[in-house]
C-alpha cells in the first residue's frame, strides 16, 4: 500500500524568526491521520525544526544535498551531516536546482545513489519546461529525466523513492497541470516503472504532483488515481494554507 505524502518546500524563505512561527503555528493544527507531512526548511534551520518537531509526527527533510561523503566543496552539505541532526530525507532534482545551478541528471543519479547508500529517502523531482508541453515531448523528457535519474537503482532501492512530477511551466505561476494532466503523467509514469522494475514497485512507488497546489485545488487533483500526494510550495508558507491541502487527501 503506497503512502498519502505532502511535502512542503519552504525554499530559500522565512528567517530564524519566521521559521519558528511557522513550525508553531503547524504544531497547533494535530495529527495528520492517514498522511505523511513532511517538511523542508533551509538548511541552517533544520537541526532546530528536528528539534521543534520532536513531538510531532510533522518530518524535517532537506531541500539538497552533495554526492560527495565529504570534502572542499565550499557551501555544500553532505547525506551524513543531515543525517547527524536527524534528517533522513532530501528532496533531489528540483526543477530550481537543475535550471539555477546546472545540475544535471547524471550528477543527479550520483546523488540518488549517496542518498540510497546512506538509506535516506529521496523525494525525487522531474517535469518538463513548457516548450516541450508545447511541443508534445513531455512523456520523452519526464521518461529520459528517470531512466538517467533513478533507472540505475536496484529494484530493492526504490522502497527508499518518492517521485515528484512538476510540470516547471506551473511551478509558482499560478498555472496548474489540469488535474486531468497530472493523471495522466502520474499513469505514464507508473507505467514506465513498471516496465522497469514490475507491477510491485510501480504499486508501491508514491507519486507526488507539484505545481502550485493549492488548498482551492489540492482536492480534485488528488483524488486521482495515481496521484498520491503533492509538493507544495509556496502555499507550504502558510499555516492554514498547508493544513488545508493536507486535510484535502
Amino acid at each position: 500500500m503506497r503512502k498519502k505524502i505532502v511535502a512542503g518546500n519552504w525554499k530559500m524563505n522565512n528567517n530564524k524568526t519566521e521559521t519558528e512561527a511557522l513550525i508553531a503555528a503547524l504544531s497547533t493544527k494535530g495529527s495528520f491521520s492517514g498522511v505523511a507531512v513532511k517538511i523542508a526548511p533551509t538548511s541552517i534551520h533544520l537541526s532546530h525544526a528536528v528539534e521543534a518537531l520532536s513531538d510531532s509526527a510533522i518530518e524535517v527533510i532537506g531541500q539538497n544535498m552533495h554526492q560527495a561523503e565529504n570534502g572542499a566543496y565550499t557551501g555544500e552539505i553532505s547525506a551524513s551531516m543531515l543525517q547527524s541532526v536527524g534528517v533522513n530525507s532530501v528532496i533531489l532534482g528540483h526543477s530550481e536546482r537543475r535550471a539555477y545551478f546546472n545540475e544535471t541528471d547524471e550528477a543527479l543519479a550520483e546523488k540518488v545513489s549517496t542518498a540510497v547508500t546512506h538509506d535516506m529517502e529521496v523525494v525525487f523531482c522531474f517535469g518538463e519546461e513548457l516548450e516541450d508541453r508545447k511541443a508534445e515531448r513531455h512523456f520523452e523528457v519526464v521518461e529520459r529525466q528517470l531512466r538517467k535519474g533513478l533507472f540505475h537503482l536496484e529494484a530493492a532501492a526504490w522502497k527508499t523513492i518518492v517521485l515528484a512530477y512538476e510540470p516547471v511551466w506551473a511551478i509558482g505561476t499560478g498555472e496548474t497541470a489540469s488535474p486531468e494532466q497530472a493523471q495522466e503523467m502520474h499513469a505514464f509514469i507508473r507505467s514506465l516503472i513498471e516496465k522497469v522494475y514490475g507491477e510491485a514497485v510501480a504499486d508501491n512507488v508514491s507519486i507526488l504532483y507539484g505545481g502550485s497546489v493549492k488548498p482551492a485545488n489540492a482536492q480534485e487533483i488528488f483524488s486521482k488515481p495515481d496521484v498520491d500526494g503533492g509538493l507544495i510550495g509556496g502555499a507550504a508558507l502558510n499555516a492554514d494554507d498547508f493544513f488545508a491541502i493536507v486535510q484535502s487527501i
